[in-house]
């Protein structure tokens, strides 16, 4: 992924490819286009000033540069000076510093690619006198793309020191160049005197000082951190198999309850079946015993009844002998 891409040797379709990717957020990184840079070392680029404490808009083509000349005189070269370029329509470009040769050409010696920051895209340039860190957010999208949890120990190992921090009375050349895949870049640059600003270069160098101590302190913390997820995913662990075994001792322990019973379950029916027979026996014989005392139940009361018939009867036939005396 450290490779770049010229953008003026791909085709529309690669370049499609490549701005989607990017848009995606795969970094991506572009070369400046050979041609600007040939411009610029035979001295043929058309260098339009730029004054200390003022501002220019602009756009520019893509795969194009504008160049600016910033002059400083020594009272605003010993403050330090700092020049920035901004885009509100969010475009991509790159801030490029060149240093003057002996032939009258100039050498790119310094870029700075966009970065987003809030609303905006950004870059800039800072000649402080002190060094001044600059930060490559491709490392830090190359960790999320390997290991997203491992971003964040990552996130700060992209400041990476700037080369030049501070410049000499004279004229020094800038250049915006236009880095968008199809359209044009809006921007606008400005440069300026720290002189009036001692309190934000203050804070300045206090936060990177911040910074670069938080990136030391990540480092010791990654090594505890991975310790600890390591034996947090090992008790983890534990637990889940602590947990099972918990489970199926008391399940046993239920089953074992469960069998103190005079309910006997399917299995245990089988081993008893003899004593089930025997009770169905007692019960047949005692009912065919039942049956058997039925009948002579039955019987006597068939001779209380005859006997009774009986009586009656010779009742009627003694009253009939006396009507016949009469």
């Amino acid at each position: 992924m450290d490779m770049e891409i010229d953008l003026s040797n791909l085709g529309t379709v690669n370049t499609m490819f490549a701005a989607l990717f990017s848009k995606l957020g795969v970094p991506i990184k572009t070369t400046i286009s050979a041609n600007v840079l040939e411009e610029a070392l035979n001295g043929t680029v058309t260098v339009r000033p730029l004054p200390i404490g003022t501002s220019v808009s602009g756009k520019v083509e893509k795969q194009c540069a504008h160049f600016f000349g910033v002059t400083i005189n020594e009272p605003q070269a010993e403050a330090g000076i700092v020049v920035r370029v901004t885009s509100t329509a969010q475009s991509k470009f790159k801030l490029l510093y060149f240093e003057q040769d002996a032939n009258a050409g100039y050498g790119l010696a310094l870029q700075e690619d966009s970065e987003k920051t809030g609303k905006i895209t950004s870059a800039g340039m800072y000649f402080l006198h002190f060094q001044v860190y600059r930060m490559d957010s491709t490392l830090n999208a190359l960790a999320m793309a390997k290991d997203p949890e491992a971003a964040f120990f990552k996130r700060l190992e992209g400041l990476q020191p700037c080369e030049v921090s501070e410049l000499k009375a004279g004229t020094h050349i800038f250049a915006v160049y236009g880095d968008n895949f199809f359209k044009t870049a809006t921007y606008t640059i400005e440069a300026l005197c720290v002189g009036s600003y001692e309190d934000t270069t203050h804070k300045l160098r206090e936060i990177e000082a911040q910074i670069l101590r938080k990136r030391n302190e990540l480092r010791q913390f990654e090594t505890e951190y991975r310790k600890a997820l390591a034996r947090f995913q090992e008790v983890t662990n534990r637990y889940t198999q602590e947990k099972q075994s918990v489970d199926e001792l008391l399940k046993q322990r239920d089953s074992i309850h469960s069998s103190f019973t005079v309910t006997k379950t399917a299995n245990n029916a089988v081993g008893s079946s003899g004593v089930s027979n025997g009770s169905s026996s007692s019960s047949k014989t005692l009912g065919e015993d039942s049956k058997a005392e039925s009948p002579m139940e039955d019987g006597g009361s068939d001779g209380k009844d005859k006997s009774a018939k009986k009586k009656w009867f010779n009742l009627n036939l003694k009253g009939s002998a006396s009507d016949k005396k009469l």
